[in-house]
């Protein structure tokens, strides 16, 4: 009898002690993608659909037992309004074009239309260009700036450019690495209309068009999204992608594939021990002009930093790309030779720069970065940029199999007690976009010289 006392408070404890918190699973990377594309549709800087999506994806975070942090920043921002195109001659037809970003509204015009070909010196007509509006091959190699300025220089009074992909496809892009608002319309127009109007006016056909821009530019406020998984030392891996998105599809491809991984990486790391800090950054602004990625660099300070990886739109990585950067090609060897025959990416360890994306600013920094090689099937990644940039583009298997091998990289890279914080001088920076000759495009983009 004396111990049922006993008996009563402890079974008293038990009724009150803590019950252990049961985290659910945490959702594949595609069927969180399939939430985020469909619920907000696309992720334009700067509006509220991109604001309410990234309070979602901080949710999830939250879900999952870590502490998002948002990094406030303020950017040349862009909204597209009701803009027109008509043909007036010889059919009357309104086309279907899509506006350069940071194009601005002006008075409605009609005007002639004129072949440019390519844009190089050689394919354009001579004589006096002044307020008509240039038709720009599909093939043309010039980047937004130089179109800008090619058209100034001549007098146009606006730029239609032909679409890359057929079947009534629309490329959006920016107008204006910069930010600064371009002087006169510049409008994506389909390849089949485009080739229209060309055919046309090879005929000496007289064309006519009417342009009614209704799009603004507009400071917005934004933010980037910060993850930080402590390491054992204050070196930091950090990985990145890029959250925005055009506003014409859902932004699927580009860059969802990247906001899932990296959703999926934030996942697995938790609570695992890490040799170095690992820094998650979803990044705003990448399409007008790598906006979030830039001021995420300006906010480095000295924080030692072992590399920078970029995932967008990385599908199934058939390679790992050290960017030019012969001092991170041995930790990726050693990385890539871990994984046995099985799992040995079929071009191995590539050391190629390229540029404009996210990592771009880092290696302006002097801070090593890498990415993968991972190519979209071409069915899919021909709609980039397009209405077409959906979540079915997008497999679950193509989210998990891209998924795998970037954590088992990531994973290795953080335990890599060797690979130690590495900065760049400026000329070494130089040589390392001289070497591939990209300083003409890097320009172009407002980011050349080093240091600028």
């Amino acid at each position: 009898m004396r111990l049922a006392p006993l008996f009563l408070l402890a079974a008293t404890l038990a009724a009150i002690r803590p019950v252990p918190v049961v985290r659910a699973e945490p959702p594949t990377p595609h069927a969180f993608l399939e939430k985020l594309c469909d619920d907000f549709g696309p992720r334009l800087t700067g509006s509220a659909a991109n604001a309410a999506a990234m309070d979602r994806l901080a949710s999830e975070l939250r879900a999952l037992g870590l502490t998002p942090e948002k990094i406030p920043f303020t950017m040349p921002g862009w909204e597209r309004g009701a803009d027109r195109v008509e043909l007036l001659a010889p059919v009357a037809r309104v086309l279907r074009v899509a506006a350069l970003s940071y194009t601005q509204p002006h008075t409605p015009f009609d005007a002639a239309v004129v072949a440019l070909g390519t844009g190089r010196a050689a394919d354009l007509p001579t004589g006096d260009l002044t307020g008509r509006v240039g038709v720009l091959a599909h093939t043309s190699p010039l980047a937004a700036s130089e179109i800008v300025a090619l058209a100034t220089a001549r007098g146009l009074r606006g730029v239609l450019f032909v679409d890359r992909e057929d079947g009534g496809q629309l490329l959006a892009r920016t107008g204006s690495f910069s930010g600064t608002p371009i002087p006169l319309p510049i409008y994506s127009v389909t390849q089949e209309e485009g080739k229209w109007l060309q055919r046309l006016l090879a005929r000496g056909a007289p064309v006519r068009v009417r342009l009614e821009t209704r799009s603004r530019c507009r400071t917005v406020e934004t933010a980037n999204l910060r993850v930080v998984l402590p390491g054992r030392e204050k070196s930091r891996l950090i990985v990145g992608a890029h959250f925005d998105s055009w506003d014409l599809g859902q932004g699927a491809m580009d860059n969802g594939i990247g906001t899932a991984q990296l959703f999926a990486l934030a996942a697995a790391l938790r609570g695992q021990p890490l040799h170095h800090t690992v820094e998650l950054v979803w990044f705003n602004g990448e399409e007008q002009g790598l906006f979030g990625s830039r001021h995420a660099v300006s906010q480095l300070g000295t924080t030692p930093v072992v590399a920078m990886v970029n995932l967008d739109m990385v599908g199934p990585p058939i390679a790992v790309n050290a960017l030019g950067d012969d001092t991170l090609v041995p930790a990726l060897e050693r990385w890539h030779a871990s994984r046995g025959e099985k799992g040995r990416l079929p071009k191995g360890v590539e050391n190629i720069n390229w540029t404009a994306a996210d990592h771009t600013p880092y290696q302006l920094a002097g801070v090593r970065a890498l990415t993968f090689n991972g190519p979209i099937p071409r069915e899919s990644v021909r709609f980039y940029h397009d209405f077409g940039d959906t979540i079915d583009k997008v497999s679950p298997k193509l989210l998990d199999d891209s998924t795998a091998t970037i954590l088992d990289c990531v994973r290795a890279l953080a335990a890599d007690a060797s690979l130690t914080a590495h900065r760049r001088s400026p000329e070494e920076t130089e040589k390392l976009f001289t070497r591939f000759g990209l300083e003409k495009r890097l320009a172009n983009f407002g980011l050349w010289p080093v240091g600028r």
